[in-house]
């Protein structure tokens, strides 16, 4: 005989709750879970609650998309719950006393000491007193789930503590820990401020580890991997160091020399780049972070690269597996002149760069093109072509280009590193080069490797001294557009924002010390953005319009203005980075170079001459798709795959409809897949202008698209000036027509 529904408190008043909403249809819903329930031989409140949902995410679709706050409120009395009985506090409270949690949680080890060091007793009450529960009720329940299975403290059991308005609580305590102590608190409320009503978001490892006694803050890392034995396994420690605490990896090889290369001498004896990717593979699988997933690293290889064939088909499916590296993900650095090349169906040659360094006395690679058409890459390049004594390899620069476009309609990449656009818009170049990108291609910054000096035993112990090189780190934090905007709140956003950044720089903890050091001095921090398309549906803005074009253009120079703006109080009140002398932004050169010539901008171009700037780069648009479901938004600056899918997880399913899904912006969420991609190109040229370092930008594509379409969107990409493109996301299976486009 079936036993009766659990009287339990808990599904007793979530069934209560739902009467009272009125909403159309809740009560044949609470009618069909309590039959079921009591169709069960054993039931308990999870399954009770987990039949609940099922019942309710059956109707979120694009006509109610609504039902997916219905289900995020059951979801939130869950936690409310299990985090109650955790804490051994009254469940009908919900939230129970901070203190109380920070001090478990500190005892625990999984909250670091220093906050209780750092706030009083009466500090964290009174920060209590700005908790606001009511704000959980603006998460849907893919965002609250993916925030409570991912980011909220646990005991090492899995246990659930941490509730979301805590987490955030927490990470702007961690970020201002270090502020004066007089203006601390009000700090703390504003960052609250901005986080709690889902204005911005953190990047994933802030989310997860600030205020925890493990892991570190920072997005993602790049390295540049000298051409020894040394410095070849030096640099796979170094990646495996970071990648087991959460950070994503760019490495670029193209210092390393070719196959068929010499060794002291031994003329055709170097295995070239391709082993060296292969241990990096096996370290990505191996190094995993904390056994949530394995190891990301990307790796970049230039075009003229003897190697650069073979590399081209590294994550292909057929071939010789020796050299197939399916687990990391590639890149390829293009200058002006191979596109040119390109173009006119000219011959293109490949070079080996320990050759070129032996006979030529320079490194190709670290020259790039100063001026369009012009300059110091191109004039080495045809003395490499030139000259005799070395050797090289013929190809039809198409040729190349038709298996860079083969690898990206089979496994989405190489990621395209427009280098010579990138190095001529660097802030910084008085100082350095960027040879590469990061594994999401938004991030440019200077580079070098890291080289041994010498290594000996003093009194019985091996010191080992190094020359550090720029390993690059990025600091991560994004605008949710749709809200910021809407609200018009960037003005008080973006000072808050950036200041959290700036302070990820020092309270962040790097094993790797030349990352640290990197890290410190140029104070780079990646400003970004989500909800684009998003924006342009509440809006009423057509994606494929000179309407779109335009409004990215003013935004992102709006977002610029106020970024630069921020880091320049900042450098009053800190100090400015240590390579601010001789940069484009103290001589000016930057605003020039982006033609910004009103009195706005020449006012602001004269504080931060006068008064330095904080950070040396200042913004990077990310994929952040992880934290835009969190905040309920569309990804970065990408147009929506479908308006209502169901999101994959272990052991279920949870359907998703585009945010704010209504009849009025129903027709402005065009598909992705629908969208002609040269109007996204001209989009992102436009927001490009005011980003000093790059976009993670998708060119999204049917598997059937001819060879030359391909071909002639990254042309325009890097005609409009693109530094980087990110996947080429194609289709395997034919799509469904545009509802958008049948309205």
């Amino acid at each position: 005989m079936a036993t009766m529904v659990p009287n339990t408190d808990l599904i007793t008043t979530i069934f209560n709750d739902l009467k009272t909403l009125n909403t159309p249809g809740i009560d044949s819903i609470i009618e069909r879970t309590q039959y079921q329930l009591h169709q069960q031989d054993k039931v308990n409140e999870e399954e009770s609650i987990q039949y609940l949902l099922l019942n309710i995410l059956e109707c979120v679709s694009v006509e109610e998309p609504d039902w997916s706050y219905t289900a995020s409120y059951v979801w939130l009395k869950y936690l409310y719950k299990q985090a109650a009985l955790r804490r051994k506090t009254d469940v009908h409270k919900g939230y129970g006393r901070f203190y109380d949690l920070i001090k478990c949680l500190t005892d625990m080890s999984i909250y670091n000491p220093v906050l209780l060091k750092t706030y009083s007793k009466s500090d964290i009450d009174e920060l209590q007193l700005v908790i606001d529960p009511e704000k959980d009720l603006l998460f849907t329940y893919i965002g609250l789930r993916t925030l409570s299975d991912r980011y909220l403290a646990k005991s090492h059991a899995g246990d659930l503590y941490e509730l979301p308005q805590e987490r955030f609580m927490i990470i702007a305590m961690t970020l201002m820990i270090n502020e004066a102590p007089e203006k601390r608190l009000g700090l703390v409320k504003e960052a609250y401020w901005a986080l709690s009503n889902l204005y911005m978001t953190v990047a994933t490892p802030t989310l997860a580890n600030a205020g925890k006694s493990y892991g570190q803050l920072s997005s993602c890392f790049i390295d540049t991997v000298d051409d020894s034995l040394r410095g070849i396994f030096d640099s796979n420690t170094d990646v495996a160091t970071l990648s087991k605490n959460g950070g994503g990896i760019g490495v670029y090889m193209g210092k390393i020399r070719s196959r068929g290369s010499d060794i002291k001498g031994f003329k055709g004896v170097s295995s070239g780049v391709l082993p060296w990717m292969k241990q990096l593979n096996n370290t990505a699988v191996s190094v995993d972070q904390l056994g949530q997933r394995q190891g990301a690293i990307a790796v970049y290889l230039d075009c003229w690269h003897k190697d650069v064939l073979d590399f081209l088909d590294a994550k292909l499916n057929n071939g010789d597996e020796r050299y197939r590296t399916h687990d990391l993900f590639t890149g390829i650095c293009i200058p002006d002149l191979f596109m040119e090349k390109v173009e006119a169906r000219d011959d293109w040659y490949l070079f080996d760069p320990h050759e070129v360094k032996q006979i030529m006395g320079f490194s190709l690679e670290d020259y790039y093109d100063e001026a369009k058409g012009e300059g110091s890459f191109r004039e080495k390049y045809m003395a490499c072509v030139n000259d005799p004594r070395l050797s090289k390899v013929e190809v039809p620069a198409i040729e190349i280009f038709k298996r860079i476009m083969k690898s990206q309609l089979e496994t989405g990449t190489p990621y395209m590193f427009y280098r010579d656009t990138a190095n001529r818009l660097n802030p910084n170049k008085h100082a350095g080069m960027i040879y590469a990108s990061n594994l999401c291609t938004e991030i440019m910054q200077n580079m070098s490797a890291t080289t041994v000096i010498e290594e000996e035993i003093d009194d019985g112990t091996i010191k080992v001294t190094k020359q550090p090189g720029d390993f690059v780190v990025c600091n991560l934090s994004s605008i949710s557009l749709a809200k910021a905007v809407q609200d018009d709140v960037l003005e008080r956003l973006i000072p808050i924002q950036v200041r959290m950044l700036d302070n990820v720089i020092d309270i962040n903890t790097i094993e790797v010390k030349q990352a640290s050091m990197t890290n410190k001095k140029y104070r780079a921090i990646g400003l970004g953005t989500f909800g684009w398309h998003h924006l342009l549906a509440l809006k009423g803005m057509t994606w494929e319009s000179e309407e779109a074009v335009q409004f990215a253009d003013e935004l992102y120079e709006k977002i610029n203005y106020i970024t630069i703006k921020a880091s320049v109080d900042l450098a009053k009140e800190k100090g400015g980075y240590s390579l601010f002398t001789g940069s484009d932004w103290e001589t000016g050169a930057y605003f020039e170079d982006r033609g910004y010539k009103s009195d706005a901008w020449l006012t602001l171009r004269e504080k931060v001459k006068k008064h330095g700037i904080r950070n040396g780069y200042l913004m990077a648009v990310a994929p952040n798709s992880s934290t835009a479901i969190i905040a309920g938004s569309t990804a970065s600056i990408d147009p929506i795959f479908q308006k209502a899918y169901s999101e994959e997880k272990k052991n279920y399913k949870i359907p998703v409809t585009a945010p704010d899904l209504s009849p009025e912006t129903t027709w402005y969420y065009k598909s992705a897949y629908h969208i002609d991609q040269l109007w996204s190109i001209r989009q992102n040229a436009a927001r490009q202008r005011h980003i000093d370092q790059s976009i993670s930008f998708n060119i999204y594509v049917q598997h059937n698209i001819k060879a030359k379409v391909l071909l002639d969107l990254h042309l325009e990409a890097w005609k409009r000036g693109l530094k980087t493109t990110y996947y080429t996301r194609s289709t395997s299976v034919e799509v469904d027509d545009c509802e958008s486009c049948e309205s």
